[in-house]
């Protein structure tokens, strides 16, 4: 079937899906880095691995892994990503045609948007998130997304793969919900004159990069914790959040934050920026 005579929500799914790809691929990387981050051991003395950062585990990745190490995991991200930032938009299409059609959603209406598009992808997808954080943690040597998935649900349970479920809501549904919030809110005070020329994308990006450093900051707490009990199964959120605070205090529910907020800033902002662009080429609002 061709993408012109698809219904309406296939081609924002297919728009959202080629939108998150493209990003996926670029900034890999930072998702393995703040990962990495994440998951430091402490040392012997307290305060130590505190002062790794996003170069020293960079090179010890290259050093160890090679260049190609700095993608380790862009399998499961893929099989994430596709399916789900097409989700997201498709969801995200749908609500918003459903209850606002033609009319532009406030900022309350625009969390709810955001949020609720991404509470569905985010429970639907969660069982290759888990796969995804694993592969990038380094301590497990699974050989494929597939066979990742047969080895937790043989040896764990079918649990294990939804383990961290309502901290990684907690993560995604705020990280959306503000994110479309400012996004809007932004684009819509652009003047009509930017908005329409070609400098368009751009301005749309800038938009993006604003709106993606502010929701990364208010949820990046929640990405630590989830992070933790996904690498960790024996733990539970309120145990990952004790554990956290005892190894690392208060600054280590913003460890990884730095990596974090570059790559979900441009990684919201291309996806939205592409898929704007996608959804006017076929003629959709989006």
């Amino acid at each position: 079937m061709e993408l012109s005579l698809a219904p309406p929500v296939i081609k924002a799914f297919m728009c959202g899906s080629l939108s998150g790809t493209c990003s996926t691929l670029l900034f890999q990387p930072l998702d393995l880095v703040k990962t990495r981050l994440q998951t430091l051991q402490s040392s012997v003395q307290p305060g130590c691995s505190s002062r790794v950062g996003m170069l020293t585990v960079i090179l010890s990745v290259v050093r160890t892994e090679r260049l190609l190490g700095l993608w380790r995991g862009v399998s499961p991200s893929f099989a994430r990503t596709i399916p789900g930032v097409g989700l997201y938009f498709s969801t995200y299409y749908s609500l918003k045609q459903h209850f606002f059609q033609d009319n532009q959603p406030g900022a309350t209406a625009a969390v709810l948007l955001g949020g609720g598009a991404r509470a569905v992808a985010g429970i639907f997808m969660l069982p290759v998130t888990v796969i995804k954080t694993r592969f990038e943690c380094g301590r497990y040597r699974y050989r494929s997304v597939a066979g990742a998935l047969r080895s937790v649900y043989q040896t764990e349970g079918p649990a294990a793969l939804f383990s961290g479920l309502m901290v990684t809501l907690l993560r995604d549904v705020p990280f959306s919900g503000v994110y479309v919030m400012f996004y809007s809110q932004t684009k819509a005070s652009l003047p009509k004159e930017v908005s329409s020329s070609s400098a368009a994308p751009l301005a749309n990006f800038s938009c993006g990069i604003v709106a993606g450093v502010l929701a990364s900051l208010i949820t990046q707490p929640a990405d630590v914790v989830k992070t933790q009990v996904q690498v960790n199964p024996q733990l539970r959120t309120a145990e990952a959040i004790t554990y956290i605070y005892r190894e690392h205090g208060l600054q280590g529910f913003f460890r990884g934050a730095v990596p974090r907020s570059l790559r979900r800033t441009m990684m919201a902002s291309m996806a939205w920026t592409v898929y704007e662009k996608m959804m006017i080429h076929i003629g959709l609002k989006s």
